[in-house]
This record gives structure tokens, sequence and C-alpha cells, in this order.
């Protein structure tokens, strides 16, 4: 596995936590709300949003009323005419380490599930800490090989 540098770790650690703390933020606020919110404290009427973003009235107001999806390229020409920069940020569920630990766990109880299946039509019952600990083996092998092993289904 090739990990990733130090400074590689702080950026995506700070960009996680600036994201985080936008989304709290945002309070499950949509983006066309957002908008909507900006342009009325600007004093802006849609017409006015809408002509200084280049789009039609209609995509404003559906927008702003959650009717509609846009393209990031539309998105960007609106909040451009509201004064705004656009940010698209991948959030993290977990941290890198943690996502990668439970696909190993994965991948390595799903390659395991077929010996356990041999075992089984042998009459053998394997037992479970011998079980856990082959899991355990193969979920550190995974870790260490190169990323495409972790991430073959």
């Amino acid at each position: 596995m090739k990990s990733y540098s130090p400074s590689e770790r702080v950026l995506i650690e700070e960009v996680m936590e600036a994201s985080q703390k936008i989304k709290t933020t945002m309070r499950g606020l949509s983006i066309g709300a957002l908008i909507r919110v900006i342009r009325m404290q600007l004093g802006m009427s849609q017409k006015n949003l809408a002509k200084r973003a280049g789009v039609p009235q209609s995509t404003i107001s559906r927008l702003e009323q959650g009717q509609r999806d846009t393209n990031l390229s539309t998105l960007n020409k609106i909040v451009g005419a509201i004064s705004c920069d656009l940010v698209v940020v991948p959030l993290l569920h977990d941290s890198i380490d943690t996502i990668r630990r439970k696909q190993a766990r994965k991948a390595a109880e799903k390659r395991l599930k077929y010996l356990k299946g041999t075992m089984n039509l042998e009459n053998q019952q394997p037992d479970s800490r011998f079980m856990k600990e082959l899991v355990k083996q193969e979920e550190d092998r995974l870790l260490h090989e190169p990323n495409t092993k972790l991430w073959e289904e």
C-alpha cells in the first residue's frame, strides 16, 4: 500500500474539519435556499439574478424552491452573479484509515467465507476464535497490499 504523506493527511483532515463545520452551520439548508437568502439580503430580484447569471428566471425560481437540480456550470454562473464562489468538497463519512479498515474486513470476510463453507462440507465446524484470527490476518494482509486488491469485488 502506498501511504499518503503527512502533508496530504493534514490537508485531508483540515478539509474534512472545515466541511463538517459548514455542513453543521448550514442546518440542512439547500443550496437553492441559501442562494435565495443571499439574493434577498442583497435586495436582488430573481429576474435581476437571472439576467446577471445569464440563465432563465424560471431556473432561479425552481432552484430556490428545490424543484430543480442544476449542473455545476449553471450553479457557478448563479453564485458568481451574487458575488460568491461555489465550493464542492467531498465529505468523508469516516477517516481514510477507518474506511480502508472496513473495506479490508469486508473483503477478508468474503474471502474466508469460502474456507468456512468448505470446512462445513467436510462436517468440520471451524472454531470461531480461529476464524476471527484468520479474518484479522487477511484484513492486515489486504491493508498492506496494493489498493486495487482491497477494492476488488
